[in-house]
């Protein structure tokens, strides 16, 4: 395998300093290995439902923002990947800047926007 065509696993972070998601592109999986999101090319983060639930900042956080004036569509989510194994140790999280009122962290706030497929609120009835 070249090193153009090998993947990593990203660690993301919440603004505390710790590691509470990670991407292997496409996908975004939990510190379990459970799938959570995925990434368009555009660094925007859906959920396992195709729920648009915020951006991937520089400084490897999912950032939203507090008050959106139009919410962006509902995606078809990619095909559902395999769990992964996370590292046992993440590397320190860089630098973060500040945040404005206006943004929010997603892993730090409104963690539930990341949910397993077979959990959150806005999954549709079985009925």
């Amino acid at each position: 395998m070249t090193e153009q065509t090998q993947q990593t696993l990203i660690p993301l972070y919440n603004s505390k300093g710790d590691v509470d998601a990670f991407l292997f592109y496409p996908y975004l999986f939990n510190g379990n290995g459970d799938w959570i999101g995925f990434v368009t090319s555009k660094r925007d983060v859906y959920s396992v439902l195709g729920f648009y639930v915020g951006y991937l900042s520089n400084d490897r956080r999912i950032l939203r923002k507090r008050a959106t004036s139009t919410l962006k569509p509902r995606l078809q989510p990619p095909p559902r990947p395999k769990r992964i194994s996370p590292p046992p140790h993440s590397p320190l999280a860089p630098l973060m800047s500040e945040l404005t009122f206006s943004v929010i962290d997603v892993l730090l706030e409104e963690p539930e926007r990341l949910h397993t497929s077979d959990g959150g609120d806005q999954r549709e009835d079985l009925d």
